[in-house]
């Protein structure tokens, strides 16, 4: 088969070769997948950066949900069968015509699902509701900041905060993008390049804060979070962009811009800080991954969810693809097709 493999770590333009390699074999309660298309996601970005301690180790086939069609299932596989559409997570290996992932990871999808929307609806979307549903509960009436809101997850995160009828800021680098945050309905759009987010949510809530923040930036954003959280109110981080394309000075002063919490500085004023990582819960909990799946799906019928596509690049163009993600050109989804 073929597959698009990280060749190098650096830049997205030539980090990658198509190659030929084996195909993936199934072992005890997995499927072997027909690729139709390949998600991205800012991990990816981080592990062809050298920057994800779970990568494989070069070379390497990354990438974290497919959509396509059952080509083979293992022993013990039940509620999918030989030629279902579905939808699926993969710990790696996405990024080829042929992929091998656990049974628990895998959703069957509608008909009229195509395959590129398919793919934001594992990864990203799963993200979004174990964050929001799972390690947060969401309730109607809360205030929440949701940092980059114009990606994949920050998009899945709006919806599900719409639906919950939470009060809703969020941050983007645009004016583009931030029209496409009110059209998601956000109420308190804020351009990132051009105002403090600090100020601008202690201004618009009389100084009371808010009570959820979801952040894939990091750095110095989980500082600035941590000071607006109203009393009992919970910082998730679930990614640390703000850690790509610096030097390792750059990324020094961006670590220490997290800033350092004593148990007691978050037990006095009710604060918690959470941290995700999908594929340890998928490593650790697989039940989790197959409950968020089906409640995504469920979601996505009841329109609910609605994932919007960024743009479709050919597999060859896998590096542009990189490019155009870690640039921050894009507003939901970049999806890879064979």
């Amino acid at each position: 088969m073929k597959a698009v493999v990280l060749i190098k770590n650096g830049a997205a333009l030539n980090a990658f070769e198509i190659r030929e390699v084996p195909k993936p074999v199934v072992g005890k309660g997995q499927v072997l997948i027909k690729v139709a298309a390949f998600g991205l996601n800012f991990a990816d970005v981080m592990a062809r950066r050298g920057m994800y301690k779970d990568a494989p180790p070069l070379p390497a086939i990354l990438g974290y949900d497919v959509a396509g069609t059952i080509e083979e299932i293992g022993e013990g596989v039940v509620h999918i069968k030989r030629g279902d559409r579905i939808t699926a997570m993969t710990r790696f290996g996405g990024y080829a015509q042929y992929a091998v992932t656990n049974a628990s990871a895998v959703a069957v999808i509608p008909d009229e699902l195509d395959a590129a929307t398919a793919t934001a609806l594992t990864t990203q979307y799963c993200t979004a509701l174990y964050a929001a549903a799972e390690m947060v509960n969401l309730h109607s009436g809360n205030r929440v900041l949701i940092q980059s809101g114009a990606g994949g997850v920050g998009t899945a995160l709006i919806q599900y905060a719409t639906h919950m009828q939470c009060e809703i800021f969020s941050t983007a680098g645009s004016e583009n993008k931030l029209s496409y945050l009110k059209e998601l309905g956000v109420q308190y759009a804020i351009n990132y390049n051009k105002d403090d987010f600090e100020k601008v949510i202690k201004d618009g809530t009389q100084q009371k804060g808010v009570d959820v923040i979801f952040d894939a930036v990091g750095g110095k954003s989980v500082k600035k979070g941590m000071r607006l959280l109203a009393p009992g109110g919970r910082l998730v981080c679930y990614g640390a962009s703000s850690l790509t394309n610096k030097n390792i000075f750059g990324k020094i002063v961006s670590a220490l811009q997290f800033g350092f919490y004593h148990p007691a500085m978050l037990m006095m004023p009710s604060k918690s800080i959470i941290g995700i990582n999908m594929l340890q819960i998928a490593d650790h909990q697989p039940q989790v991954i197959q409950r968020c799946l089906q409640q995504v799906m469920e979601l996505y019928s009841a329109g609910v969810f609605r994932p919007s596509i960024a743009k479709i690049f050919p597999a060859p163009a896998t590096g542009e693809a990189h490019d155009y993600l870690e640039n921050r050109k894009s507003i939901g989804k970049i999806v890879v097709e064979w």
